[in-house]
C-alpha cells in the first residue's frame, strides 16, 4: 500500500459548532449550536475527537481543550446561501451556490401538485410542510384506505412522498420520485425529492431504511469531477452518490444508517484504491436532529468516536481522514430543522503536523481544494488549499 494516496472525508451529518453571523437571516437563534446542546447530556464522550482537536476549534466553548492535538484543527464558515444538505456538501466539493435552493412553506403550487397527479395517476394528501413521523401518522390511514400519495415538504429545499410499502412498493415509489424529479425544474428545481417508503398499521406506522434521494445535479463542476477526470477513485458511502446525482463517483454503498456506514468505512480501510472515500453518516441529522433528541443526539456521536479510534488504527502511512459537517441542526432548539452554523474541520494522518489551528476558514470549499491539492490535481473549483499548511 505504500505510495498510494487516499483520503477518508467522514461528514457528520448536522454537526454544527455554533451560529454563523447571520444565523437571524435563516430563521434561526443566534445561540443555536449543535454540538454544545448534545455537550450537555450524560451520553456525550468523545475522547478520539477531543485528542484530534475538536474542542481547540475557535469558537468552541464547551468541552476541554486538547494540551497536544494529534490533528489539524479548524472552523468552517459556510459561503453558500443556504443550510441544507445539498447545499453544504456541494460546498465541500467546490461550488459555492449564490442563491438558495427553493422552498415551500406553504406547500407546493396548484399546477405542480396537478401535474403530479396526472403523470402519476394518483391523488396527492397533505401538500404541507410536516415531520415525517407525523405527517405518516395524521395522513397514513387515508393513503391505504384510497392509495394516494402523501406528499410534504420542510424548512428545506425538499418534495417528500411518503407510502407505505403494502400499497406501493418502493420501486414504484422511486419511479414516481423520478415523475416529480422532470417536473420540478426551472424556478421550482428543488434540492432533492426523497421517497419515504413506510410499513406498519395505525398508530404505529415506521419509516424503513428504503428511503432514497432524486437529486439536482451539480451545476458546476466538482472536485469530486475532477478526480476522476484524473483516474483516480471516489467512493461514496451513504448517500453521497444520490446529492451528486451518481456524478463523479467511480463505487457507491448504500448504507441503513451510521452503524452500517461505519463498518463500510472499516472495511474500506482494507481496499486497495487511490482516491476518495466520502462518507455521509445521515442518523445524526434524520434520526436525533430532526427530532429534538439531545441525548440520542450524543449517544450516536459517542458510538461514532468509539469507531473513530480503530479507523485512526486502520490508516496507511499515506492516508488522510478528514472529518466535517454540512450544516447543524441543534436538537434542543425549539425548531426541528437545519441551523445555520460553523462547522468543524478535524484532519489526520502521518504526514499531517500535529495541533496546528488553522483558524476559520471562508468556505466549506477550502476541503475540496485541499484534498485535490493532495492528489496534485490542478484546482479548477472554489476553495483555497490547507495542504501547505499542514503538511509535514
Amino acid at each position: 500500500m505504500i505510495g498510494i494516496k487516499r483520503i477518508f472525508l467522514i461528514v457528520l451529518d448536522s454537526l454544527g459548532i455554533g451560529a454563523m453571523p447571520d444565523a437571524n437571516d435563516y430563521g434561526d437563534s443566534n445561540n443555536c449550536n449543535t454540538l454544545k446542546s448534545i455537550s450537555k447530556s450524560k451520553f456525550f464522550k468523545i475522547e478520539n475527537m477531543k485528542k484530534l482537536g475538536l474542542f481547540n476549534i475557535d469558537g468552541v466553548n464547551c468541552g476541554q481543550k486538547e494540551y497536544k492535538p494529534i490533528g489539524a484543527f479548524a472552523r468552517m464558515k459556510e459561503k453558500s446561501k443556504g443550510k441544507d444538505t445539498t447545499i453544504g456538501h456541494w460546498e465541500i466539493a467546490g461550488i459555492e451556490s449564490r442563491t438558495p435552493l427553493p422552498t415551500y412553506p406553504y406547500g407546493f403550487p396548484a399546477e405542480i401538485i396537478s401535474e403530479f397527479e396526472r403523470t402519476t395517476s394518483r391523488k396527492v394528501l397533505c401538500n404541507k410542510t410536516y415531520s415525517g413521523t407525523e405527517v405518516i401518522k395524521d395522513y397514513g390511514q387515508d393513503h391505504m384506505k384510497t392509495g394516494a400519495l402523501i406528499v410534504y415538504t420542510s424548512a428545506d429545499s425538499v418534495f417528500q412522498i411518503a407510502a407505505h410499502e403494502d400499497v406501493v412498493s418502493p420501486q414504484k415509489l422511486y419511479e414516481y420520485c423520478k415523475i416529480a424529479r422532470g417536473i420540478l425544474t426551472g424556478k421550482n428545481a428543488v434540492g432533492r425529492v426523497i421517497a419515504r417508503p413506510f410499513v406498519g398499521e395505525y398508530p404505529d406506522f415506521k419509516r424503513t431504511a428504503n428511503r432514497h434521494d432524486f437529486s439536482l445535479a451539480p451545476p458546476e463542476l466538482t472536485m469530486l469531477d475532477q478526480l476522476v477526470e484524473n483516474g483516480k477513485d471516489v467512493l461514496s458511502v451513504g448517500k453521497i452518490v444520490d446529492i451528486f446525482a451518481s456524478r463523479g463517483i467511480t463505487e457507491f454503498i448504500r448504507t441503513k444508517g451510521n452503524k452500517d456506514g461505519i463498518e463500510c468505512v472499516k472495511e474500506l480501510l482494507n481496499k486497495k484504491f487511490e482516491g476518495l472515500c466520502f462518507v455521509n453518516l445521515v442518523d445524526f441529522d434524520m434520526l436525533y436532529g430532526h427530532r429534538n433528541d439531545v441525548d440520542g443526539y450524543a449517544k450516536a456521536l459517542t458510538e461514532f468516536d468509539i469507531a473513530l479510534k480503530e479507523i485512526i488504527f486502520g490508516l496507511k502511512s499515506e492516508d488522510l481522514l478528514i472529518i466535517t459537517a454540512d450544516h447543524g441542526c441543534d436538537p434542543s432548539d425549539e425548531s426541528t430543522d437545519h441551523s445555520r452554523e460553523y462547522t468543524p474541520l478535524l484532519m489526520y494522518g502521518e504526514s499531517i503536523k500535529k495541533g496546528i489551528n488553522l483558524g476559520t476558514r471562508q468556505t466549506f470549499s477550502d476541503i475540496g481544494a485541499t484534498i485535490l491539492d493532495y492528489f496534485a490535481v490542478k484546482q479548477k473549483i472554489k476553495g483555497k488549499s490547507m495542504l501547505d499548511e499542514v503538511k509535514i
